[in-house]
């Protein structure tokens, strides 16, 4: 294919900057769940974008932090397999931010071969004055990157950022077929839409002791049935995500029904269960089993 560009475009940064907000502009699909709270992305996803000359592989990874649990050091290892396979880097930080919560990782972006552009995000809730010294603060600590000031949710220089990208590709045949949206199965997306239900609806520790696994998928002609099982790590958890009278879990399912019914345009029944998986967050097995851990 003559004059045909494709890379891969790998999206880091410290966790809340709206990395999934970018990744979903550039695809113009919700791939990557949002939410207001911490950790919201554990996987590392693919979203890959064709245009008749170019292919642009984008990679939303979890937020920099530093790991806890085995669960959070799994979702590191996705965030370091981003700087391995790069061919162009986007650092996100939003107004106000200084630093990556993990110097190493900051390290990497300085010394990086590959072209870094650092993005400047939610500029629309800053004054120019405040901009202006955010500019120049980056400026001095990562002089070889190029900034880009965005809002990823006003849809704000998103053009421009995409097209700069294309121009910093490599010449290269597409790496997948020009009709593919991600390289994630539809489980997983089943799984992820649910999950954000509850990041969205349930406070405190509930969310972060949450794994999702779909058991059934069958698709006929008229409509999708699935039936998925929501792991929690004590019985506790389970009645609280259960709900008086099961109305909580009502809830997320109806919500999530909602959002599967939008992504794959069809009629979709979905039932939801609650099982307690003791401790899978540092099970690495479990983690395994549900496609963390996977070097």
């Amino acid at each position: 294919m003559q004059n045909h560009k494709a890379g891969f475009v790998n999206i880091i940064g410290n966790p809340n900057v709206g990395k999934s907000t970018l990744m979903n502009a550039f695809v113009g699909e919700k791939l990557s769940i949002i939410t207001s709270k911490a950790q919201t992305t554990r996987h590392r996803i693919l979203g890959i974008v064709n245009g008749e000359n170019f292919q642009v592989i984008l990679s939303d990874t979890p937020g920099i932090i530093k790991p806890a649990y085995e669960l959070q050091t799994s979702m590191m290892d996705f965030v370091k397999s981003a700087f391995e396979d790069a061919d162009v880097l986007l650092y996100m930080v939003e107004i106000g931010e200084k630093a990556l919560k993990d110097e190493r990782f900051f390290e990497k972006i300085k010394n990086s071969k590959i072209p870094v552009l650092l993005l400047l995000n939610k500029i629309d809730t800053s004054q120019q004055e405040v901009l202006e010294e955010q500019v120049q603060y980056w400026q001095q600590q990562l002089p070889g990157a190029e900034i880009h000031l965005i809002s990823a949710l006003q849809n704000f220089n998103i053009k421009g950022v995409f097209e700069r990208i294309i121009e910093l590709l490599p010449e290269a045949p597409p790496y997948y077929p020009k009709d593919q949206l991600t390289d994630k199965p539809e489980r997983f997306f089943v799984n992820e839409t649910i999950r954000e239900k509850i990041l969205t609806y349930y406070k405190k520790e509930i969310p972060y002791a949450v794994e999702i696994e779909t058991e059934e998928f069958f698709e006929d002609d008229k409509i999708i049935r699935m039936r998925a099982v929501i792991m929690v790590e004590r019985d506790s958890q389970k009645g609280i995500i259960i709900g008086h009278k099961g109305n909580a879990l009502k809830k997320v399912g109806v919500e999530a029904r909602k959002d599967l019914e939008r992504f794959f345009d069809k009629q979709v029944h979905l039932e939801l269960y609650v099982k307690v998986n003791k401790n899978w967050r540092s099970n690495s097995n479990q983690l395994k089993r549900f496609g963390y851990n996977q070097k």
